[in-house]
């Protein structure tokens, strides 16, 4: 358990809520959640499979009409062909992270991931002692991966590879020339690719791709995606993986002896979120593209900070080196006397020191006024600047 590590966001939220108890007035920007409301189409087929009795006990794979969907859905957003058999269905996407570390991980074996990156993919690493190789992504290109870096810290030892796009906390998606440039790296070698592609829906100019579209990737990957971020339904707990078979075994061997199945009725209203209308998602990520755009100008007007507008996903990540402060002080600082609650960089890894993630997932009111309590907030570094000087 000493090597078992948790997310900032949530103890973020709990002083967040400790400080609106006392009576101040805090915005939320530390969580990684669309502030939208599931779609009403998906609800209302959540309600009737409750009324229609799916409450029971289902196949611990998943019921197989949603993986079939599934299945659909993954074949034609990344131009490829799978099928049912290789979708498991779990509650949310962590399930498949930890599911099929522990099914591929032995002691001593590497795994690359991205620097900054989701915390779990090293807690997982960590936990079942294995060892982190952590992959830098730099501000000086766009957070995309050093190609020569990344071959370079390939080894024999090599089990598995992470890659996220778009990417949480940055906001950058791996160039399509990138990912072939991996994937010709990887093709003949032994090892294992997880690709977290939960964001895929959430994108402004250039659309992701999926490093499986590449010949020769498809048998030796994972993609991870769910209904979280793109249908707004966190709450639901529902994620899935499209694997190879014999890894979907081990993954379902794994669901038998922790969660048995997922809830049969939150799977009807994933059904429900694939075959539907898709507009809800259309009319969000416009949203949010507006909400990107507003921030990413309002920090850059923030002396000491600089923001790139971001690709993808609903996160805003700005260099702070600027104002003078480590960035944990600056977060704590933001929180506790502007009232902005918002995450350090680094607890995304080393690589994340020096900057603060914002979600934009919230309202634009809401995040204009972030924007102003920070600009105000700001006068103590330019200050403390200026007698430096």
């Amino acid at each position: 358990m000493n090597h078992i590590g948790v997310e900032s966001a949530f103890d973020v939220l709990v002083r967040a809520r400790a400080l609106e108890k006392q009576g101040r007035s805090v915005i939320h920007l530390e969580l990684g959640e669309p502030d939208f409301p599931t779609p009403a189409h998906v609800v209302e087929a959540g309600k009737r499979a409750l009324d229609e009795g799916w409450t029971k006990y289902g196949p611990t794979q998943g019921l197989p009409e949603l993986r079939e969907a599934i299945a659909g859905y993954i074949s034609r957003t990344r131009g490829i062909k799978v099928n049912g058999d290789s979708v498991c269905v779990v509650p949310g996407g962590k399930p498949i992270m930890y599911f099929i570390m522990i099914a591929l991980l032995e002691p001593g074996d590497e795994v690359m991931y991205p620097d900054p990156g989701f915390p779990i993919y090293e807690s997982m690493i960590r936990f079942l002692g294995a060892t982190p190789v952590p992959m830098p992504l730099l501000e000086s290109r766009n957070y995309s991966l050093d190609l020569d870096l990344f071959r370079e810290r390939l080894s024999p030892r090599t089990k598995l590879v992470i890659l996220n796009s778009p990417h949480n906390p940055t906001g950058g998606i791996i160039p399509a020339a990138d990912l072939a440039a991996m994937a010709a790296m990887l093709r003949d070698r032994d090892v294992m690719i997880l690709t977290d592609e939960i964001y895929s829906r959430i994108w402004y100019e250039t659309e992701p791709t999926s490093i499986t579209s590449h010949e020769g990737i498809l048998d030796k990957a994972i993609i991870l995606d769910g209904f979280s971020k793109t249908y707004a339904m966190t709450g639901w707990r529902l994620g899935y993986g499209v694997m190879p078979t014999w890894l979907a075994g081990a993954v379902v061997k794994l669901m038998v002896n922790s969660n048995s199945c997922t809830a049969s009725f939150t799977q009807r209203a994933g059904i429900a979120a694939l075959e539907g209308p898709q507009d809800c998602v259309t009319t969000m990520v416009a949203e949010f593209r507006r909400r990107r755009d507003a921030i990413a100008k309002g920090l850059n007007e923030i002396p000491g900070f600089r923001c790139h507008p971001p690709a993808g996903a609903f996160y805003a990540y700005a260099n702070v080196t600027g104002t003078g402060i480590p960035s944990n002080e600056l977060a704590d600082l933001l929180l506790n006397e502007g009232g902005v609650a918002c995450l350090n960089g680094g607890a995304f890894g080393e690589q994340g020191n020096g900057y603060i993630r914002f979600s934009y997932a919230n309202s634009l009111t809401n995040i204009l006024d972030a924007v102003e309590r920070i600009k105000k907030l700001s006068e103590r570094w330019v200050g403390s600047l200026a007698r430096a000087i």
